[in-house]
C-alpha cells in the first residue's frame, strides 16, 4: 500500500484532480469534504476514492476526522490543504461573518490539519505538506480582502512550518494557482472572465490537472530538498 494522502476540499475541482493524480501514482488517498453528501458520493463512485466529511475550520472535527482516517487507513504522511471558499465584498460592505468564515476555512484550517498530523510526521521522520494558496494572495484582488489575507497568510505559514520540519524529514511547500477552470471561476460573469483571460500571457485559464501535476512533484519521496517554497502556476499573470 502506498503512503496515505489526505486532500481537504478534495471532491471537486482542483481537489478532485489532485486526488485522482495521487491515486494514479500509488498513494492511498482520502478526500475531505464539508457538506455536499450527494456530490461526495458521486465523487467516490466516479473515482473509487474514499470521501470523509468534516469541517476543516473546526479543530475538534478535524481531530476526530483525521483520527478516524488514521485508524482505518494508516498514518497521514501526505497532506494537501486545498479547502477554500470565497465570500467577496469590498471592505465598506463586508460583514464580520464574511471575513471570519473565509479566514477560518482557508487559513485556520491549515493549522487545524497540520497540528493533527505533525507529531506523527516528526516521529516517523517523514512528511509532505502542500498548502494551496492563490495568485490573489500574492497580488491582491479588488473585493477580496478576506480571501487575499487568508491566502497570503498561507504563504507565511508555509515558510515558518517548513523551518520547523526541516530537520525531521518534513517538507512544507505552497502552490499559488492563478485562474483555473473550476466551478468557482466559471461562475464569474462571462465578460469579466474574458477580461481576466486577457491579462494571462499564455492566453487561457489553467486546468485543475496543471495544479495536480505540481502537487505530485512536491510530495514525491525524492523531493526532500524542496521546502518553504511557493510555486506560482498562473500562466505568467503575476511573476512573483
Amino acid at each position: 500500500m502506498g503512503r496515505v494522502a489526505l486532500v481537504t476540499g478534495g471532491t471537486r475541482g482542483i481537489g478532485e484532480a489532485i486526488c485522482v493524480a495521487l491515486k494514479n501514482n500509488g498513494y492511498e488517498v482520502v478526500a475531505n469534504y464539508a457538506g455536499n453528501d450527494q456530490a461526495a458520493a458521486e465523487f467516490t463512485k466516479r473515482t473509487g476514492i474514499q470521501a470523509v466529511k468534516f469541517d476543516v475550520s473546526d479543530f475538534d472535527q478535524v481531530t476526530a476526522g483525521i483520527a478516524s482516517i488514521e485508524s482505518s487507513s494508516g498514518p497521514v504522511e501526505v497532506l494537501v490543504n486545498n479547502a477554500g471558499i470565497t465570500r467577496d465584498g469590498t471592505m465598506h460592505k463586508m460583514g464580520f461573518d464574511q471575513w471570519d468564515k473565509v479566514i477560518q476555512t482557508n487559513l485556520a484550517s491549515c493549522f487545524n490539519t497540520c497540528r493533527c498530523v505533525i507529531d506523527g510526521m516528526r516521529e516517523r521522520n517523514f512528511g509532505r505538506i502542500v498548502n494551496i494558496g492563490s495568485v490573489n494572495g500574492q497580488a491582491g484582488q479588488y473585493g477580496q480582502v478576506n480571501y487575499a489575507a487568508a491566502k497570503s497568510g498561507i504563504h507565511g505559514f508555509t515558510k515558518a512550518l517548513a523551518l520547523e520540519g526541516a530537520t525531521k524529514g518534513i517538507t512544507v511547500n505552497a502552490i499559488a494557482p492563478g485562474y483555473v477552470e473550476t466551478d468557482m471561476v466559471r461562475a464569474v460573469p462571462a465578460e469579466v472572465l474574458q477580461k481576466i483571460i486577457r491579462t494571462i500571457p499564455v492566453g487561457r485559464l489553467g486546468q485543475p490537472e496543471d495544479i495536480a501535476r505540481s502537487v505530485l512533484f512536491l510530495v514525491d519521496d525524492n523531493a526532500g530538498f524542496i521546502t518553504g517554497s511557493t510555486l506560482s502556476i498562473n500562466g505568467g499573470q503575476h511573476m512573483y
